[in-house]
């Protein structure tokens, strides 16, 4: 079994690292959230006094942080300077392809591997272990990786070099974003229509309109018990994540000369969703905006 540093064990990275412990590594974690810290000091983590003290020694690496500056900090100023020079870097925050391409050659000019594993999936699969990760960086980084990663998730796939990982998450959820959305607005029309609501998914989630957003994340309270529909759409990945990853997507598509329109319409209906106070809910939230039912608190 491993010693893995584990940096950054919030909503996401505390059913990772959780997991991690449960499979026999020796985990050590930090986060800046007391909090955080105890929660999985609770679940088999060895928590650490700062982010240096749980790089020290590791075999492997592993962090999950908001942004590519907080990513670009962490690594320049603390990891690439603390780690042993085999230390295996795995970081699996959602961040800008840019920042992920700069911070891994930064580290290979150290001496060190470095990947990006961005997950899918929220937090009901980080507690479950049943992540996908997306993976960017070499062949043989990938599969010194691949047996720590599989301890959190249930598919492990490389997608490419470094900031492919990066490159094949924003893709994703820029999908996730539009079908979220394109879902909620049929379930209104359904209503407005006549059609009740269980009647309508038991048909659309057999027939052609059926997608994740539909069966696994049913955005009305009933057809699919675990969705957070059912749980006055707390928990699960919040509206403010949906929105910084389609913002991601759309700078990532204006560098790459791309046209998304769907993909800026996603980033706009969440732009004023979040601005009318709707962050903080799961994404699939939208679903009052769109209906006119949005009472901020």
């Amino acid at each position: 079994m491993a010693v893995i540093g584990f940096i950054g064990v919030g909503n996401m990275g505390g059913g990772m690292a959780a997991n991690l412990a449960a499979r026999g590594h020796e985990v050590r974690a930090f986060d800046l959230s007391a909090d955080a810290l105890a929660r999985v000091a609770d679940k088999g983590c060895i928590a650490a006094g700062s982010a240096g003290e749980a790089v020290a020694g590791a075999d492997a690496v592993v962090t999950m942080l908001p942004a590519g500056r907080h990513v670009a900090s962490l690594y320049r100023e603390t990891i690439l300077g603390t780690a042993r020079p085999d230390t295996l870097l795995i970081d699996c925050s959602t961040i800008d392809v840019d920042t992920a391409r700069a911070v891994a050659a930064d580290a290979a000019g150290a001496g060190f591997t470095m990947l990006d594993a961005p997950v899918s999936g929220g937090t009901a699969a980080a507690d479950a272990g049943t992540l996908t990760f997306m993976v960017g960086g070499s062949e043989a980084g990938f599969a010194r990786a691949e047996p720590i990663l599989s301890a959190m998730g249930k598919a492990v796939i490389h997608a490419g070099e470094a900031g492919s990982g990066q490159a094949a998450k924003i893709c994703n959820n820029m999908i996730l974003g539009a079908t979220m959305i394109a879902t909620c607005e049929a379930f209104v029309l359904a209503e407005k229509l006549g059609l009740d609501p269980e009647k309508f998914f038991a048909i659309s989630s057999r027939a052609s309109g059926q997608s994740w957003s539909m069966t696994s994340y049913c955005p009305v309270p009933g057809p699919v018990p675990a969705a957070p529909s059912n749980r006055d759409f707390e928990g699960g990945f919040q509206a403010a994540l949906m929105l910084k990853d389609l913002k991601l997507a759309l700078d990532a598509a204006k560098s790459a000369n791309a046209s998304v329109p769907m993909g800026a319409q996603a980033e706009a209906l969440y732009q004023m969703f979040a601005g009318l106070g709707g962050g903080g809910k799961d994404f699939s939230a939208i679903i009052r905006l769109l209906s006119g039912e949005w009472r901020p608190a």
